[in-house]
C-alpha cells in the first residue's frame, strides 16, 4: 500500500508541473486579451447638445457615423431621378374610331332616300329619330356612352353624308398613330428629359428621350377636325361632332401613378444610408467643450458600434490565438533551445512581469493621451517612445539565462504591436531595444552596469526612431525632435525601473542574480566569518577552490561570479564538525581513528545536510543550494571505502553506504566546483609540487571523476575539460610555486656560530659592542653574488 501511494505522489508531482505552467500561461492569455480588447477608454455617459464635456474622448476603434440628413437628401435624389411610367394602348382609341364609322354607315339612308342628299347641305337636319336598323341601345353600346336625342340626331345626319363616312372611315384607320396624354401640361410637369413607356399591346418598355413625339388630347382633336372637315358638312355641326368625339376619346397614353411611385419607392429604398468613418485615436470631442449635435451623433454611434456579441467572439477568438502562440513557442524553446527549462516558478516569475509590464504600457497610454492634452504641440505618440518597453527583457536576463530572455522579448513585442494597433513599427522598436537591453546587463557585476545598459538601450532607441521616421516618409520637423528626446529618456527610465525592483524579485522569488552574489562575496558575511573562525582550514580551502573555478568558469563561458560565490559557501556544513576534516585538524589527534569507516563516512556525508541547512537559515538562494547538495554528485569516499574493505575480510561491504547521495552536478558551475574541490584536496598532498606533477595530477582527477560518470548530468564537453584543466594548472603553479632562499643577515650568523662555540666549548672571540664587526670577505651590496642569490642573474 505505501509503494503504491509512492507511486501515485510521484506521477502527481510529475503531471502537476506542466499543469500548472498551463494554466499559468492560460491566464497570462486571458489578461493580455483584457487588456488589449478596449482599445481605448469606454464610452461616456450620455450627452445633450450644449452640455459640457468632462473630458476628452477618443475614438477607441473605428466606426461609421450615420449622417441621415445625407442619406434622406441621396434617396430624394434617386427618387427624382425615376423618370415617369406612362401606359400606351391606342387600341381604345381606334376601337372607338372603328365604332363610330360603324354606326355612321349603320345609320346611313336607303338608297331611295338619296335624293335628299342634296338637301342637307342647304337646310339645317331635321332632329328627328329616324327608323334604323341599328337601335339607340345597340349605339350606345358601341360607343359605351349615353346618347341624348341631339346627338342621334347628329349622327343620323352626319351618316347621310357619304364624303364624310368616307373620311370618317379613313381616319378610322389612320388617326391616333401619335401617343396621345390627357393634359399636355401634366406631361411636361412629368418631364424629366426622357419617358419610360409601358406599351400594354405588346408587354414591352421602352423609352421617349423627345418631347415632341407627345401631343395633347386637343391637339389630336385639331388633326382630326381638318381630315374630317369638307364642304358637304357645316362647320356647326362638325364643332357639334368633335364635341362628341373628345367625349367620347380616351389618351393612348396615361400617367401610371401608382408604378411611378413605386418604383421611385425602390430606388429610393436601395440607396445606402450615408456614413462617415471615423479612425480610431481621432477626437471626439474635447474637454471643457459644449457638446454640439454633430458630436452627440458621434457619441451615439461610438455607443451603438458596441456590439457585444461581436465583442465576445472578438475576445473569445483573440485568447485562443494567443494561448496558442504562447503555447507553440513555449514548447518549441523547451524542445529545442538547450537553455531554456524554465520551471514553475521561473514562468510565475515571467508571467507576473510580462503582466504586470503589459498594464503599465496600458497605462502609458492613457497617460499619452492625457499629456497631449495638456501639451498640445506634442503629439501623443511621442510620448509612447519613453514606455519601459526593455524593462521586462532587462529583468528576465538578470534573474535567468538569455535564451530565456530571448523568448520572453520575441512573445512581448508580439503583443505590444498588438496593443498598439496592429503597428509593426512599434514592435520592431521594442524588440531592438529589448534585445540591446538583455545583452548589455549580461553578468552585472554591479548597478552602475545597469545605467550603462541604459545608456546603450538609449542609443539603440534614436536610431530606431530615425529608420521608423524614415520609413514612414514623415518630414523632419519638432515632433522627430520630441521623438528623440522621450526615446533617449526611455533607456534609463528601464535602467531605474530594473534597479529599483531588482531586490523586490530577489527577495519575493528568492532569486539568486548577480547583484545578491556580489553581496555573498563579501567575506564579512556572518556565516563565511564563523567558517573562518570555526574551520580555518576550510576557510582557506574555499578561498582557493574560488580562485580555481572563477578562471575556470571565464575559460569556458560560465558565470564566473557564481562559481566563485559558490565555491566560498560549498563547505560551510563543515561548520558543524569542523574536526572530523583533514584540513582543520593541525596536527591534533585523527579523530576517525576511533571511529568505524561507515561512521565517519556519514559524517563526512553529512556536511552537505548540514550545509543546505545552513543555506537556507541564511537565504542564500537556490543556485547555491543546488551547488551545495551538488558538488561531490555521488562520488565514492575512497579512503574509508577502502578501510571497511580491509576491515571486513567478508566482502559485505555495501558501496552505496560510501557514496555521497547526490544528484551528480546539474550545471557547469557546480561540476566545476566539484573538479576544483578535488584538484585542491589533491594538491596539497603534493611532496615536490613541480608544474609537471600539477599537471598530471590534475589531468589524472579530472579522468577518474569523467569515468566515474559524475558529469553525465551537466553540459561540460571535452572541449570544456581541456579548457578547465589548463586553467587550473596555471592557477595551481602560481599557488605552489618554488620559493628562493634568501641569504641569513650577518648577525644571525654569528649569533649562530656563537651557539655552535658554546655547545663545542671553544671560546668566542669578544667584540666590542660598540662597533660591529663587518666580515672582510662581505660582498658589497647590490652584487652580482646578491642577484645569483635571488635567482635573478
Amino acid at each position: 500500500m505505501t509503494h503504491k501511494r509512492r507511486r501515485e505522489a510521484q506521477r502527481a508531482a510529475r503531471f502537476s508541473g506542466p499543469l500548472q505552467r498551463r494554466l499559468l500561461l492560460l491566464l497570462l492569455a486571458l489578461w493580455l486579451t483584457v487588456l488589449v480588447m478596449p482599445k481605448g477608454g469606454f464610452v461616456p455617459d450620455d450627452y445633450r447638445p450644449g452640455d459640457i464635456v468632462l473630458r476628452d474622448i477618443k475614438a477607441p476603434r473605428d466606426f461609421l457615423v450615420p449622417e441621415p440628413a445625407l442619406t434622406e437628401k441621396k434617396r430624394q435624389e434617386a427618387a427624382t431621378a425615376v423618370v415617369a411610367v406612362y401606359d400606351y394602348d391606342p387600341r381604345p382609341g381606334r376601337l372607338l374610331l372603328k365604332n363610330l364609322h360603324d354606326v355612321l354607315v349603320a345609320l346611313r339612308p336607303q338608297p331611295e332616300e338619296s335624293h335628299e342628299t342634296q338637301e342637307m347641305t342647304e337646310a339645317p337636319p331635321e332632329r328627328v329619330v329616324m327608323t334604323t336598323p341599328l337601335g339607340q341601345t345597340d349605339i350606345e353600346a358601341l360607343l359605351e356612352t349615353e346618347l341624348s336625342t341631339e346627338q342621334l340626331a347628329l349622327l343620323q345626319h352626319l351618316a347621310a353624308n357619304d364624303d364624310f363616312v368616307t373620311r370618317m372611315g379613313g381616319v378610322s384607320h389612320t388617326a391616333l398613330r401619335q401617343r396621345t396624354v390627357a393634359s399636355l401640361d401634366l406631361f411636361r410637369g412629368n418631364w424629366r428629359g426622357v419617358m419610360t413607356v409601358r406599351d400594354l399591346a405588346t408587354q414591352q418598355e421602352y423609352r421617349i428621350e423627345r418631347a415632341d413625339e407627345v401631343i395633347g388630347l386637343s391637339d389630336a382633336l385639331d388633326q382630326l377636325r381638318l381630315a374630317l372637315t369638307t364642304p358637304a358638312v357645316r362647320r356647326n355641326d362638325l364643332d357639334a361632332f368633335l364635341a362628341l368625339l373628345q367625349k367620347l376619346l380616351r389618351p393612348s397614353l396615361t400617367f401610371n401613378q401608382s408604378e411611378t411611385e413605386n418604383r421611385r419607392l425602390a430606388a429610393a429604398e436601395a440607396v445606402q444610408p450615408v456614413v462617415q468613418q471615423v479612425k480610431r485615436g481621432e477626437m471626439i470631442v474635447r474637454e471643457g467643450d459644449r457638446a454640439s449635435d454633430e458630436q452627440i451623433r458621434r457619441l451615439q454611434a461610438l455607443r451603438d458600434s458596441a456590439d457585444l456579441a461581436k465583442g465576445v467572439r472578438t475576445a473569445i477568438g483573440l485568447f485562443g490565438a494567443i494561448a496558442l502562440l504562447f503555447w507553440v513557442v513555449h514548447h518549441f524553446a523547451r524542445r529545442n533551445i538547450r537553455k531554456y527549462a524554465p520551471n514553475t516558478r521561473d514562468l510565475l516569475f515571467m508571467v507576473l512581469v510580462f503582466g504586470v509590464l503589459f498594464m503599465l504600457l496600458k497605462v502609458g497610454i492613457f497617460v499619452s493621451g492625457a499629456m497631449q492634452s495638456a501639451f498640445p504641440y506634442i503629439d501623443s505618440a511621442c510620448y509612447y517612445y519613453a514606455l519601459p518597453f526593455a524593462a521586462g527583457a532587462m529583468l528576465v536576463r538578470v534573474v535567468l539565462n538569455s535564451e530565456v530572455a530571448l523568448v520572453f522579448s520575441i512573445l512581448l513585442c508580439l503583443m505590444i504591436g498588438l496593443l498598439f494597433g496592429d503597428n509593426l513599427f512599434m514592435a520592431f522598436y521594442a524588440l531592438a531595444g529589448s534585445l540591446t537591453a538583455a545583452h548589455w546587463v549580461r553578468h552585472s557585476k554591479a548597478r552602475s552596469n545597469l545605467y550603462r545598459a541604459g545608456g546603450y538601450l538609449s542609443l539603440v532607441n534614436l536610431l530606431m526612431v530615425l529608420a521608423i521616421h524614415a520609413v514612414g516618409g514623415h518630414p523632419y520637423d519638432s515632433q522627430l525632435l520630441y521623438r528623440l528626446g522621450f526615446a533617449a529618456v526611455g533607456g534609463f527610465i528601464c535602467a531605474v525601473i530594473v534597479n529599483g525592483t531588482i531586490a523586490l524579485i530577489e527577495s519575493v522569488f528568492k532569486y539568486t542574480t548577480d547583484f545578491k552574489l556580489m553581496e555573498l562575496a563579501n567575506m564579512n558575511t556572518p556565516i563565511l566569518r564563523e567558517l573562518m573562525i570555526q574551520a580555518p582550514g576550510t576557510y582557506h580551502h574555499s578561498i582557493v577552490v574560488g580562485n580555481l573555478v572563477e578562471n575556470a568558469a571565464e575559460a569556458i563561458g560560465a558565470n564566473p561570479l557564481l562559481a566563485r560565490v559558490a565555491a566560498y559557501y560549498h563547505d560551510i556544513g563543515k561548520i558543524r564538525k569542523p574536526l572530523y576534516f583533514a584540513e582543520n585538524i593541525r596536527g591534533q589527534e585523527n579523530r576517525h581513528d576511533k571511529l568505524a569507516p561507515s561512521m565517519s563516512a556519514l559524517i563526512l556525508i553529512s556536511h552537505l545536510k548540514d550545509g543546505v541547512e545552513l543555506a537556507r537559515e541564511n537565504k542564500l538562494g537556490r543556485e547555491l543550494i543546488d551547488i551545495i547538495r551538488q558538488h561531490h554528485g555521488t562520488s565514492l569516499i575512497k579512503f574509508f571505502y577502502d578501510k571497511a574493505l580491509q576491515r571486513d575480510k567478508d566482502g559485505q561491504v555495501n558501496e552505496q553506504d560510501y557514496r555521497y547521495p547526490g544528484p551528480k552536478p546539474q550545471t557547469r558551475e557546480a561540476a566545476l566546483i566539484m573538479l576544483a574541490d578535488a584538484v585542491e584536496a589533491a594538491g596539497r598532498t603534493l611532496s615536490d609540487p613541480t608544474p609537471a606533477r600539477i599537471q598530471g595530477m590534475v589531468q589524472k582527477i579530472i579522468n577518474k571523476i569523467f569515468i566515474d560518470g559524475q558529469l553525465d548530468e551537466c553540459e561540460l564537453t571535452l572541449k570544456d575539460l581541456h579548457e578547465i584543466a589548463k586553467s587550473f594548472n596555471r592557477i595551481l603553479s602560481g599557488i605552489f610555486h618554488q620559493r628562493v632562499e634568501y641569504p641569513e643577515p650577518a648577525y644571525k650568523e654569528r649569533d649562530a656560530k656563537r651557539e655552535v662555540k658554546k655547545k663545542t666549548g671553544e671560546d668566542l672571540p669578544r667584540e666590542s659592542t660598540d662597533e660591529p664587526v663587518v666580515p672582510a670577505a662581505a660582498p658589497a651590496a647590490g652584487s652580482a653574488d646578491d642577484l645569483k642569490r635571488l635567482g635573478m642573474s
